[in-house]
């Protein structure tokens, strides 16, 4: 049976959308979460980093411009915001721009927040995560995860393949790149061939993180859906 690809592989749906809409921002919240996990010192091997980073970095914060780009490369989206994580469970997206969305996990739901229309979806953050790039913020093994591979470095990025070893997830790889000690793009390609690359720039690890930026309470009159 066929389906129709969702609009973009990371939490961008339009205003208003119903809940199969919703679940697939889960699912594209998930992902995003992921990137957190990548960012770390950039050595030859782009491998080593990212387990070093796995294994030392607890928390960090970027901003970041986000591009979707259709199977067909007709269409394409532009997003930006920030974002920031800490070890266990704990992350927080907040875009900017096109419009205001909040995503945060206070390590035991997932909370989606469009600001505009003041509308909150909420899920437990085990169903969220799933067998998602994020359950690296569970403390996954990286290796019993996904498949790693180093790949040629190219304008001064180095580069590692990340390829999820479950094979029915959301996505069917990712690549990340870091420019000396610094992230400098991830790209995530899904299962409907649209390819999401993001760029990110002032990424801080091991930053001190308020602990209030990983609560979320629903503001009063918003219309909140527990999936």
């Amino acid at each position: 049976m066929n389906s129709a690809p969702p609009e973009a592989a990371v939490p961008l749906p339009p205003r208003g959308a119903a809940p199969a809409a919703r679940r697939s921002r889960f699912r594209g919240a998930c992902l995003l979460a992921s990137l957190a996990l990548f960012a770390g010192s950039a050595r030859a091997d782009a491998v080593d980093t990212l387990r070093e980073f796995v294994r030392d970095v607890k928390s960090g914060r970027a901003d970041f411009t986000q591009t979707v780009t259709s199977a067909d490369g007709q269409r394409k989206r532009s997003s930006g915001g920030s974002f920031e994580f800490e070890r266990p469970n704990r992350f927080r997206f907040a875009y900017t721009k096109p419009f205001e969305q909040l995503i945060v996990s206070d390590g035991q739901k997932v909370w989606i927040h469009d600001l505009g229309l003041n509308q909150v979806s909420v899920r437990r953050l085990n169903q969220a995560l799933g067998a998602t790039p994020a359950a690296l913020l569970a403390g996954a093994s990286i290796d019993k995860e996904f498949e790693l591979a180093a790949q040629p470095s190219k304008d001064g990025v180095d580069w590692v393949l990340a390829t999820p070893r479950q094979k029915d997830g959301a996505f069917q790889s990712m690549r990340v790149g870091f420019r000396g000690r610094e992230l400098a793009a991830v790209e995530i390609l899904d299962n409907f061939g649209q390819r999401s690359v993001l760029q990110f720039s002032r990424y801080a690890a091991n930053a001190t993180l308020p602990p209030q930026n990983f609560q979320f309470v629903p503001p009063q009159g918003a219309d909140v859906v527990e999936q």
